[in-house]
């Protein structure tokens, strides 16, 4: 049995068995079940076994295991229940097998646990923040890997440019990377309007069509759709992502309503072409324009207050970010980060964030060093060192700093360090979204990489010089064994 079944065998052991568990899902570093009956789980336990990096109760439990580990787990989990990842696990092949007595308590427990939800009640915008992630988490790998090419393709440009390499023979390998990357990035709007019909229950393609409306791909050339309020032309992209969201979202609101109306007969018929023309014709007229609006002035609202802020900027913006990751709010931000790069090229919000990993890596280090005869909490900070360099901060943030708490402090004011630093340099960029830590210098625009890593650097001192003199509780430097 490999290490990774394993993680997944006693992940069940401890969540009240396969049985307790409706679906099993992941994202870049953490497997989320759905849980039957809350009562049954046993997170101590959890917390206990040998890879897992922390545990977050939300509406699913989420298992820290770390990036590349989370896939290779939640396959075999997947593979054990006889799922695929992501499907409802069959409930009604388990009722089956189960005796009245046995149905007749699972359902007193189902209802206690609904009971329980109910009363954790999560906010209509906590719901919102997480549909967010669930539209945007599954594109990161795209953006990652395009943004890389992207970087890859910016350094032969210059170099060609420079004069270093022939224009003759590099050029045509700049055009091939270009072509790639733009697979990803050109057809962005596409990918997260099927997403986010998915998300809210609509059917996929249309929620792809709907998206493609907003590059007005079917004008002929030359033509110009003029707005019919305004007398403004529309123009292709006008609105972005914001703009998608909202309209496949109403779409969703719509296609579901006229499923309820519609006779079965003619359904396949009628409803998808009433959704694509009534939203489609809303989409173009109104959510475009005024969705263009409201991104344009966001972005350069957040683009004036970086540049003129400065350094006060980027120091606030650096230490509360943690704080964000901790309550989830730092998704919201994922679609700002997309609209940033459409618009001018580059997100100089994503830059100062990503400070916020150095903090916590500083203060890991300084943990380690006077912490060095507490066992445990040495090999956590040993495990969660590397993912946290590369920008996956959710083993540290979880497994070390919060539960000591001090040291999460230090490394927020760490990461405001950091930020501070970007913001003086101004201009500091990245081109994609996905990675931060040393992962996300291969994607800084302009040329400014060396600013990036000025700004990494201090973070990484600051939340060292800061936990290391007043962050590290005296509790932690106790002998402790393995």
């Amino acid at each position: 049995m490999s290490k990774e079944a394993e993680i997944g065998k006693k992940i069940f052991e401890n969540v009240g068995g396969m049985e307790n568990v409706s679906r099993i899902a992941h994202c870049m570093t953490r497997v989320r079940l759905g849980i039957r009956d809350q009562d049954e789980v046993n997170l101590e336990g959890l917390k206990k076994i040998p890879g897992v990096l922390g545990v977050v109760e939300d509406e699913t439990l989420q298992i820290i295991v770390g990036p590349g580990v989370v896939n290779k787990v939640a396959a075999a989990m997947a593979e054990d229940a006889g799922v695929k990842i992501g499907e409802t696990i069959n409930e009604n092949l388990d009722d089956l097998k189960k005796t009245g007595k046995e149905l007749v308590e699972e359902k007193a427990a189902a209802t206690k646990a609904n009971m329980k939800a109910k009363q954790n009640n999560t906010s209509g915008f906590k719901r919102l923040l997480k549909s967010i992630s669930n539209i945007f988490v599954p594109l990161i790998p795209g953006f990652v890997g395009a943004g890389l090419i992207a970087g890859i393709a910016a350094i032969l440009t210059n170099n060609i440019v420079a004069g270093n390499l022939d224009a003759g023979v590099w050029t045509q390998y700049v055009d091939i990377l270009t072509v790639i990357n733009k697979g990803i990035f050109a057809f962005l709007s596409i990918y997260v309007g099927i997403n986010t019909a998915n998300e809210f229950g609509g059917t996929p393609v249309l929620g792809g069509g709907i998206a493609g409306v907003t590059m007005l791909t079917g004008l002929a050339e030359g033509h110009v759709i003029t707005n019919i309020f305004t007398g403004d032309p529309v123009l292709a992209g006008q609105g972005g992502i914001i703009g998608v969201l909202f309209a496949v979202w109403l779409m969703c609101v719509l296609e579901k309503s006229l499923r309820k109306v519609i006779p079965n007969a003619i359904d396949i018929i009628v409803t998808p072409t009433i959704v694509l023309l009534v939203i489609g014709l809303i989409t173009i007229f109104v959510i475009m324009p005024i969705a263009g609006l409201i991104s344009e002035g966001l972005v350069s609202a957040i683009n004036w207050t970086i540049e003129v802020g400065g350094v006060f900027a980027g120091f606030i913006l650096g230490t509360l970010f943690l704080p964000m990751v901790m309550l989830g709010l730092h998704q919201v931000l994922t679609p700002i980060h997309v609209e940033m790069i459409a618009q001018t090229g580059a997100t100089l919000l994503l830059p100062i964030l990503a400070m916020a990993g150095g903090g916590q890596v500083g203060a890991s280090v300084a943990l380690w060093i006077r912490c060095r005869k507490n066992k445990p909490l040495v090999n956590m900070i040993k495990g969660g060192l590397p993912v946290g360099i590369l920008g996956i901060g959710e083993p540290l943030i979880y497994g070390v700093t919060i539960p000591l708490g001090r040291p999460f402090i230090t490394a927020c004011l760490g990461g405001g360090i950091g930020g501070a630093v970007i913001g003086a340099f101004g201009n500091v960029g990245a081109i994609a979204i996905g990675p931060s830590g040393v992962a996300l210098i291969p994607l800084i625009a302009n040329n400014m990489w060396v600013a990036y890593c000025i700004g990494l650097l201090s973070a990484y001192v600051g939340g060292f010089v800061l936990t290391y003199f007043f962050g590290t509780p005296k509790d932690a430097m106790e002998a402790v064994e393995a």
